[in-house]
């Protein structure tokens, strides 16, 4: 009978069968560990702060579902809520009360918002965000910054262009450059292009889209200048400033990364944001939301249409509730960014005490590192950052039971279900491989 190490893994297994099925074997890029190499875990089960792959392999999960997970996997509560509303129907096609007061709880949390629409994934709530800015000022051109993520939408697939201030081109097959002509893609936390920009197109953009927060270049912020900058541009100019809290709303605090920012600019506010993950506790669901003004040009409204067939489903608007509910108990934030900090302090003693090029922030319940002496603040600096070391830090940690992000440009997420013996656990093996990586 062979040895338990030479059997082969049923992730190996699974990942062949998806591979003759399945794009790439996944149905989301980075799950396929195309960038640190290897076999992805099929996941069976999560609880907590843990789930358990295909082999039965258990693993202290530093994704969350990418973020949603934020009281950890199955908290009572939420399990609760989702099979009381299984109950009574997984979706009718019209409205129901749970949408009403998720919308409610929204207005209530994020002071910029005065009126919401669901939708079911942060794709589309970018999207049509973008559509409604679109709509309600009579413009066509938008701004993005380059390493900041919106979706999939056409227009949001771009990189940015080869001149200060150009329009982009388009980073996936499938998109015609005459439908990224529209979007202008500018380096983050670079003041004079921002200013720039808004000098050559300023009265012809509908909106500015940012990550105030980016978590797709890992863990990057915008400046507190630059973002004092962003919103005065956009009120000059008639510009709508567009927060995507897709990955931050809920996540770093509880009113999202809006009212971090307003703790540094008096009044800061933008005109809309866009929300996902957390609001939905994980399931798929969405928002955007803005001013009522803006709000009331969407259809049945006004002129701008937008419509889903499972927008503010009755299960995930009770999972969505349930969620938002315990993270408004009183010290929730402060315990879960304390925990987030003390991780974060651990990584950066171990790698300091080895030797290794090593910074990392974090917000809330939200982090990153770098393998780097000093925290990027844009793109090219992130590009710059030690793929092979990052690739040996991250299966140092998988071989010892450890899931962080399999990619170097995503950040990662702890949840209140973390203890801090996990939190310990995770330090002493990444020292462990410090110290390896420092030979």
């Amino acid at each position: 009978m062979p040895s338990a190490s030479s059997q082969r893994s049923r992730n190996d297994d699974l990942f062949d069968r998806a591979k003759r099925l399945i794009p790439g074997g996944v149905n989301s890029p980075v799950r396929a560990f195309k960038a640190v190499g290897g076999t992805p875990r099929f996941v069976q089960r999560a609880q907590g702060a843990y789930f358990w792959d295909a082999d039965g392999q258990r693993y202290i999960d530093y994704i969350g579902s990418w973020g949603p997970m934020i009281l950890g996997h199955g908290h009572p509560a939420v399990l609760d809520a989702v099979q009381k509303a299984m109950l009574d129907g997984f979706s009718f096609g019209a409205p129901t009360e749970r949408e009403v007061e998720l919308a409610e709880e929204i207005v209530k949390l994020v002071p910029s918002i005065e009126m919401v629409r669901l939708v079911s994934s942060g794709t589309e709530a970018a999207m049509s965000a973008i559509r409604l800015a679109r709509g309600a000022t009579g413009r066509s051109k938008i701004i993005k910054f380059e390493g900041c993520y919106h979706g999939h939408a056409d227009a949001l697939l771009v990189k940015a262009g080869s001149g200060l201030a150009t329009f982009g081109n388009p980073t996936s097959a499938g998109v015609p450059p005459e439908v990224v002509q529209h979007t202008l893609v500018l380096e983050y936390n670079h003041i004079a292009q921002l200013e720039e920009a808004f000098a050559l197109h300023g009265d012809s953009v509908a909106c500015l889209m940012i990550e105030p927060i980016c978590g797709n270049m890992n863990f990057v912020r915008a400046s507190i200048p630059f973002m004092q900058r962003c919103r005065e541009l956009c009120t000059k100019h008639g510009v709508l400033l567009v927060f995507d809290e897709v990955m931050t709303g809920f996540r770093v605090a509880l009113g999202g990364a809006q009212s971090v920012y307003a703790r540094s600019i008096p009044g800061f506010k933008p005109d809309m944001t866009v929300l996902g993950k957390v609001i939905g506790g994980g399931m798929p669901l969405a928002a955007f939301g803005g001013t009522r003004d803006v709000m009331e040009q969407l259809a049945p409204m006004g002129p701008v249409y937008q419509a889903g067939t499972l927008s503010g489903n009755p299960v995930a608007t009770a999972c969505g509730l349930a969620t938002l509910r315990e993270v408004q108990k009183p010290g929730f934030y402060d315990a879960l960014a304390g925990r987030t900090r003390s991780f974060v302090s651990g990584l950066k003693a171990a790698a300091a005490q080895a030797g290794v090029p090593f910074c990392g922030d974090s917000e809330g319940g939200m982090f990153g590192f770098f393998l780097l002496n000093s925290l990027p603040q844009n793109y090219a600096a992130v590009m710059t950052t030690d793929g092979a070391r990052f690739n040996a830090l991250f299966h140092g940690l998988l071989d010892r039971g450890i899931y962080i992000a399999p990619a170097l440009y995503e950040a990662g997420f702890v949840s209140a279900a973390h203890s801090a013996d996990d939190i310990h656990t995770t330090v002493q093996a990444a020292a462990d491989i410090f110290k390896s990586l420092s030979k």
